[in-house]
């Protein structure tokens, strides 16, 4: 009999979350809006320190309007980090606008301030300076904040944060999404807490905000009648969707606890093995460990990414290589990437392990065995 499927981070739901969806529906508030999308959003400033946030359809459209919103058209050139999911990147193309990839740098597999600083300074002697930034902070492990954002004030570029995968994690004590002039939130179901889809945008400028909640109404203007004097999206969240995403709000500290302590297990039973090696989490604050990353370097492990991965699936447990770079991906050949050797070698010898806030002792245990298989049989071959 085949074991039960391990999965990569599947949800995690609780008994809140469920009363609090009865009352939605014992209220009739199933529509788009409602009481529960107000309260989400007034939690969610509470939790992350943002003054105003919007609650959307998902961190995609987030991103969207956040580019609007930074006054992105066809045409301009917008930085993001190379090394990311393409959701970081398709709202950029959505507008008609161009991607530039920037590079990671290997203390938090995050863009590399260095190479950012050499590409701003070159395009500004070209009078080519970038709309927007696009940071994401990868994995659950914010960037380097400080180092970045000085530099997008200097040479006057919006600053946005992807924190799709970041949610719960800490920079010098504040977190992540909050530092740019726009911050986006993911609430997908394999994000840390999940609203089965969902996401969240959230700025210090009220303007902004209330501005994103029009366009993301059908951008209707104030009348008995439907009149609209702008292009608009369907990207609200629904009432039913917040209700989940109140209730998972509550426990997102333990759930980061059940996280991080994955990663310490796993750190404990593996980190010995020759020719492996985590994501490393830097001194600026705390990584949530969305996902548990390690690197295998085959001729020392005495296997490839590949064949762990594979070792792996053939025992029903679902693990993944790291991000495929966007300069890599065939949709944006073409695009230009600042640096990406890093990059491209964290996605080849990289992996993401079963990382769930549910996983049990054992469901650990059964990966922790086979990559210990892996590399005996890495031993036995050399």
């Amino acid at each position: 009999m085949r074991s039960s499927r391990i999965y990569l981070s599947s949800p995690h739901m609780g008994a809140d979350e469920l009363d609090l969806v009865r009352e939605a529906f014992s209220s009739n508030w199933i529509a788009p809006l409602g009481p529960h999308v107000d309260a989400f959003e007034r939690e969610f400033c509470d939790v992350v320190g943002s003054p105003h946030a919007a609650a959307l359809s998902s961190g995609t459209a987030a991103l969207h309007l956040a580019l609007l919103l930074a006054g992105v058209k066809a045409g301009d050139e917008v930085f993001c980090s190379d090394l990311t999911f393409s959701a970081s990147a398709n709202p950029i193309a959505y507008i008609g606008a161009r991607p530039v990839f920037v590079d990671s740098e290997r203390s938090t597999w995050n863009m590399d301030p260095e190479l950012l600083e050499q590409a701003l300074r070159k395009r500004a002697e070209t009078g080519r300076l970038p709309k927007a930034l696009v940071l994401v902070h990868l994995y659950g492990q914010a960037a380097q904040l400080d180092e970045i954002a000085a530099l997008c004030e200097r040479y006057g570029v919006t600053l946005i944060e992807d924190a799709a995968e970041a949610l719960g994690a800490s920079y010098k004590g504040k977190t992540p999404g909050t530092r740019g002039r726009l911050g986006i939130y993911s609430f997908n179901g394999n994000k840390i807490i999940t609203t089965s889809g969902g996401g969240m945008l959230v700025s210090a400028e009220k303007e902004l905000v209330e501005k994103a909640r029009f366009l993301a109404t059908q951008a209707r203007d104030p009348a008995p009648h439907y009149e609209h004097s702008e292009i608009g999206y369907n990207y609200r969240l629904s009432n039913v969707l917040a209700a989940i995403g109140r209730g998972q709000l509550r426990v997102l500290e333990s759930r980061v606890a059940a996280r991080r302590a994955n990663f310490e297990f796993y750190q404990r039973e593996l980190g010995g093995l020759p020719g492996l090696a985590f994501m490393p989490e830097g001194p600026h604050g705390r990584a949530t460990r969305w996902l548990t990353c390690l690197l295998i370097e085959p001729e020392k492990f005495g296997a490839t990414r590949e064949t762990v991965r594979e070792a792996l699936t053939a025992e029903n447990i679902e693990a993944r290589p790291v991000w495929k770079p966007m300069h890599l991906q065939p949709v944006f050949a073409g695009c230009e990437c600042v640096g990406g050797a890093v990059g491209e070698d964290l996605f080849t010898r990289g992996l993401c392990l079963p990382s769930g806030s549910n996983l049990a002792s054992e469901d650990l245990t059964r990966v922790v065995d086979v990559v210990k298989r892996c590399a005996r049989l890495g031993v036995h071959r050399r």
